[in-house]
């Protein structure tokens, strides 16, 4: 049984700081620097109602939910909780009557690529934004999503 997903509070932002960085901690010497998830403020983040707990980070935009950061211990991968996390914006898209799901990843994590793929996601874009190559890619939710 998969772990429930909860809205993160204050007391996670230092835990789930430290798994993003060890989420992305190998992509480092890949992209030269430390990947945006590394950097970001999850006090912020948690603040403004961005972030559940395993570990994402997302909100409602208009004409997508946009899911800046998924993060899973790696210690936890391969048992299904990125796929539990898509299928939570999943349904916050719903709840908001969003037709897709949005997101981005950085050029130099190919497999990335082909994972978000075989989910339904297409290439939108690319962009380089605040130092980082990303591409932009996103999910139209069919009927049996919505």
């Amino acid at each position: 049984m998969l772990p429930l997903i909860r809205r993160a509070r204050a007391e996670d932002a230092v835990r789930i700081g430290a798994i993003a960085r060890a989420a992305y901690s190998k992509y480092v010497a890949r992209i030269g620097s430390e990947p945006a998830p590394m950097l970001a403020d999850f006090a912020a983040e948690i603040a403004a109602g961005h972030v559940v707990v395993i570990g994402t980070v997302a909100w409602p935009e208009r004409g997508a939910y946009f899911i800046d950061n998924v993060a899973v211990d790696p210690a936890q991968q391969g048992k299904g909780l990125g796929r539990q996390l898509i299928r939570h914006a999943v349904v916050e898209a719903k709840r908001h009557r969003l037709p897709a799901i949005q997101l981005y990843t950085n050029a130099a994590m190919s497999e990335n690529l082909s994972m978000y793929a075989r989910m339904g996601f297409v290439e939108t874009h690319r962009a380089v934004e605040k130092g980082f190559d990303r591409i932009y890619m996103l999910w139209v939710l069919g009927d049996d999503e919505k």
